[in-house]
């Protein structure tokens, strides 16, 4: 007796299973996947070849790489509060990696500014379990140094922020049903 063929859902009904979820965040995924690689590499250069406070170029006063431990949050606050941070970004990591996996699709941009918050978070989550503290190395001088971690993640709230603007009170599902 033959199986009767597959029938798809209609174009209008969502489909919702989890396979179909994790194929369509993928390339999301990917995209954190290359943040994490990229901070994880120049943080990495920068302990390789910088001795802890050394700065590259000596004597450069407006912007410099400069080898930096940091064991608190954003612009040193929470200084030894390891523990909170630790929690606090598995619970980040886990509730935005749910919502990339349940957003609709037609918000491409809300994807891309998740995905680079997620990225931000794991980089610098994997220095504070592996190393006690984050590797900052760029260093304005009159603004608290920061890494790659820190600017994805910056990118990635500046780009919520003025999604939200934009979209009013509409948000990323003003076309979901």
């Amino acid at each position: 007796m033959e199986q009767p063929a597959a029938v798809a859902p209609p174009a209008d009904v969502p489909v919702t299973t989890s396979r179909f979820r994790l194929r369509r965040a993928t390339p999301w995924l990917l995209l954190a996947v290359v943040v994490i690689a990229v901070d994880q590499g120049t943080k990495a250069l920068v302990r390789a070849t910088l001795d802890l406070y050394e700065a590259w170029p000596p004597g450069w006063e407006i912007i410099r790489l400069q080898h930096i431990e940091n064991t608190g949050a954003a612009f040193g606050i929470l200084q030894g509060a390891g523990t909170f941070l630790v929690v606090a970004a598995f619970v980040l990591i886990a509730g935005i990696t749910a919502f990339l996996l349940t957003l609709p699709s037609h918000g491409r941009l809300y994807h891309v500014a998740l995905t680079l918050i997620l990225g931000g978070a794991i980089g610098n989550l994997i220095d504070r379990v592996r190393l006690g503290a984050v590797t900052d190395f760029i260093d304005p001088t009159h603004y608290p140094a920061f890494n790659l971690a820190d600017s994805s993640i910056f990118c990635g709230v500046a780009l919520l922020v003025f999604l939200a603007f934009r979209d009013g009170d509409e948000g990323p599902f003003k076309d979901a049903p």
